[in-house]
């Protein structure tokens, strides 16, 4: 699919594609070792070297809705991306998104968090996220500044 046809898609078709390219982007950047997971080694990142964030992931389902603590590091991160103009999505199943980045069993239990990073010599780039950038930007347009994305079931 190219970019026009990204354009023009309805907003069910969009969230759905934007859905099946998010998955993509985390397995390559997995793969390209460009992923950091939990939010507190991501607002190591952020703080380290903000440069090297290309976008962000936050997730939380129903079980920490209510964490105050987590939704004030939400607060905060979502303050630094858009600061920084890095696009930034939400997803609902903290669940679905632990088992694309996770491989290990910290990463299960932090994965409120996803940066994906690209280091300074710009040597990793992937058309699926040069999507996701396209509908964020979109989504900001309509005022809809951390659209949520649901990710693929598998």
């Amino acid at each position: 699919m190219t970019l026009e046809e990204v354009l023009i898609q309805k907003p069910t078709e969009r969230a759905q594609c934007a859905g099946k390219a998010l998955e993509e982007v985390l397995v390559t950047a997995k793969d390209h070792d460009s992923l950091t997971v939990g939010v507190h080694e991501s607002a190591k990142v952020m703080n380290l070297d903000p440069d090297s964030v290309s976008f962000c992931v936050l997730a939380v389902d129903e079980e920490f809705e209510c964490d105050i603590a987590l939704q004030i590091h939400f607060t905060l991160i979502q303050s630094f991306c858009f600061d920084n103009d890095i696009s930034i999505v939400r997803v609902s199943d903290t669940q679905r998104l632990a088992e694309i980045v996770g491989d290990k069993v910290e990463q299960f239990e932090d994965a409120h968090c996803v940066l994906i990073t690209n280091r300074a010599d710009g040597s990793w780039v992937d058309p699926a996220l040069e999507k996701l950038h396209v509908f964020c930007e979109e989504s900001r347009r309509a005022n809809d500044w951390v659209p949520e994305i649901s990710l693929p079931e598998r």
